[in-house]
């Protein structure tokens, strides 16, 4: 911008600024313009693609309820067992396919070495999916 001065003798000459107003304005139509038409330049390959029609397969795998009481006896979907038989079911059930979950239902003062014990033979076996069942009302 020009500044003038105090001098009142000096003649004003021609301001010879650049004015921005008309390039910022073209600039803006640009960028509308580009706004506008980006949208329309993607190309979409139309393809068809094969149909096919099938329902689902859900299997869902059978599951172990192993529970653990307080005084240490431990029943297999129900049934009292021994602790000495799980490595041969465990051992039986991890060769199954699809290979059964083991759903832990340990009392609240169970021991946790009883426990460890328990998911230790699992794993042994080859049993890889190991989950605990706990009862959501009963929370103190």
């Amino acid at each position: 911008m020009a500044i003038g001065s105090f001098n009142q003798r000096r003649q004003q000459g021609p301001i010879s600024d650049m004015n921005m107003v008309p390039m910022v304005d073209v600039m803006l139509v640009l960028l509308v313009i580009f706004i506008i038409t980006a949208p329309l330049l993607t190309h979409a390959v139309k393809v068809d693609l094969p149909k096919a029609s099938s329902a689902a397969n859900i299997t869902k795998p059978e599951h172990i309820q192993l529970g653990i009481r307080k005084d240490g006896s431990l029943f297999w979907n129900g049934e009292m067992v021994p602790a000495t038989s799980l490595p041969v079911r465990f051992a039986a059930e991890a060769k199954r396919d699809p290979q059964p979950e083991l759903h832990i239902r340990a009392d609240r003062q169970a021991y946790y070495e009883l426990v460890a014990q328990v998911m230790s033979s699992a794993t042994k076996a080859g049993i890889v999916r190991i989950g605990f069942v706990t009862d959501p009302t009963a929370a103190q």
